[in-house]
């Protein structure tokens, strides 16, 4: 694992420590596709962990997308096993057609999430490196992101639960390949990466830098960075008017004081940050469209609800249709269920099932909240606490949005 140009233990380890606190004897889960770069995060990974008394978890994610691919999978997890990497296949079923990259991508993710949840791990790390940093600063460039975009992908944010981490951003992909020639695997190239119908293949392409070590790249990494800072200052900053002017529930609402929130940039970064909360969606709405609902006081805008007199919650429309009720199912980009409830039961919206609820909670919030049903019946509605027997007690839908406010 230490051969010419790959990384040391004592390099990864000053990787990881911005990103910390860890503490005693840490569980993480890796993202581990079988290619070199997510290869190397799990030989670094489970070092870095079992020097601490921890233990990594190869989170192995079979997209069904190649005929191949459950093999593939297969093979991963028996590099791990071999390596004493505990490892978990998770199964996607995905069909080809149009936005396959980026459904590929949220699905992966939240198939990793999913292992967490098994294995009580507050980490999940995933293998993004300097390359793939300059490219996210590019492709955001090209679409018009502003300062917050071009930060890139985040070293570290919140998302379900678990902190995601990225402790590679700064390190060149052929350092990660010494790493893997190294241990002696021939990782797995996914053809997918050298499809020029996607965009990112065409600009790797253009870059042309696959080492990632040349100027241009290292520059853009470097202007990435630079964002970054400034969004963990701003991020800090909304995160402070947020404390002022608002205040959230485990409901999965928001109540706000909009003479607090105020009408100023932070304050519509501010209710961007809630908006993506409120309405579990992975990105917050574009600022001129958040700035005009600021300014109206009311109305719709990225699956959240905004109400004369500062309520905001679910858009009840927007709302995801019911998904089998299994142990670390998420629900609408918000709830995750923790327990086990009846077989055969799934989790969709209260909606128009009537049920005691207390006097500060809003009747449009009660109809979003989830519950969990069997052949149509309601069987549990834990928000509402209902029904009180022994049997459902067990069962808990957290409110986990797949974006924290200033994440």
């Amino acid at each position: 694992m230490d051969g010419p140009g790959a990384i040391g233990a004592s390099e990864f380890d000053a990787l990881m420590a911005p990103l910390g606190p860890f503490g005693v004897a840490p569980v993480m889960v890796a993202g581990v596709s079988g290619g070199p770069h997510s290869l190397a995060l799990a030989l670094l990974l489970a070092r870095w962990a079992g020097a601490r008394g921890g233990r990594l978890v190869a989170g192995i994610v079979d997209h069904g997308l190649r005929d191949d691919s459950a093999a593939e999978a297969s093979t991963v997890a028996g590099w791990m096993a071999a390596r004493g990497i505990e490892a978990r296949v998770e199964a996607l079923g995905l069909a080809p057609g149009p936005g396959m990259q980026a459904r590929a991508r949220e699905g992966r993710l939240a198939a990793l999430m999913r292992v967490c949840a098994a294995v009580g791990a507050p980490w999940l790390a995933l293998g993004q490196h300097r390359g793939d940093q300059a490219e996210t600063l590019l492709l955001r460039g090209f679409a018009g992101s502003g300062p917050a975009g071009l930060a890139g992908m985040a070293a570290a944010r919140s998302a379900g639960g678990v902190l995601v981490i990225r402790p590679l951003l700064g390190v060149a992909p052929a350092r990660l390949e010494a790493v893997v020639a190294a241990a002696g695997l021939a990782p797995i190239r996914d053809p997918s990466n050298e499809n020029s119908a996607f965009a990112r293949v065409r600009l790797r392409v253009a870059l042309g830098d696959p080492v990632g070590e040349g100027p241009g790249v290292a520059a853009l990494a470097a202007a990435a960075a630079a964002f970054a800072r400034r969004r963990v200052r701003s991020g800090e900053a909304v995160a402070a008017r947020i404390a002022q002017a608002a205040r959230l529930h485990p409901e999965g609402f928001a109540r706000l004081d909009l003479a607090a929130l105020g009408t100023d940039g932070m304050a519509v970064a501010a209710l961007a940050a809630l908006l993506r909360v409120v309405s579990g969606a992975a990105f917050a709405p574009p600022r001129d469209a958040v700035a005009a609902l600021l300014a109206r006081g009311e109305g719709t805008l990225g699956g959240a609800r905004l109400m004369r007199g500062g309520l905001l919650l679910r858009e009840e429309a927007a709302m995801a249709p019911p998904v089998p009720a299994l142990p670390g199912a998420r629900w609408d980009g918000r709830f995750v269920l923790e327990g086990r409830p009846p077989e055969g039961c799934v989790i969709g919206a209260l909606g128009d099932a009537r049920l005691p609820r207390p006097p500060w909670l809003p009747a449009a919030v009660a109809r979003t909240m989830p519950a969990i049903r069997r052949d149509t019946v309601l069987v549990a509605a834990p928000g509402l606490s209902y029904p009180s027997s022994q049997e459902h007690a067990a069962c808990r839908l957290r409110f986990a949005p797949a974006g924290a406010a200033c994440a």
